[in-house]
């Protein structure tokens, strides 16, 4: 598999936000697929205040080329002043499935 494939990580505070976000990655083609995990608690430190709230963690299966335009959209749309958006590098896997990000990441 030539192209590098990614996983990129937001969160929400909100359920159906968070679907949002993870449909229009899909049908933008920024994203094969997102992965919105149950409710986690999250805490940290903002404006000098340690803060506790619910999230859901999305996590976005794509190829590491459409990485800047996928964090542009998701910035674009995101309603935190400063979302959480970190990026892991897929080092494995299934040849099928990496196949399968890199098709469905492939703009129109």
């Amino acid at each position: 598999m030539d192209p590098e494939i990614v996983i990129a990580q937001t969160t929400s505070d909100d359920e159906e936000q968070a679907k949002t976000l993870a449909r229009g990655a899909v049908e933008s083609k920024l994203a094969a697929g997102v992965h919105i995990d149950a409710p986690i608690t999250a805490f940290y430190r903002w404006q000098g205040k340690v803060e506790a709230a619910q999230e859901w963690r999305n996590s976005y299966m794509t190829s590491a080329d459409r990485l800047p335009a996928l964090e542009a959209w998701l910035h674009e749309r995101h309603p935190y002043d400063v979302p959480q958006w970190v990026t892991l590098p897929v080092t494995g896997g299934s040849e099928a499935y990496l196949s399968w990000v890199v098709d469905e990441t492939r703009p129109q």
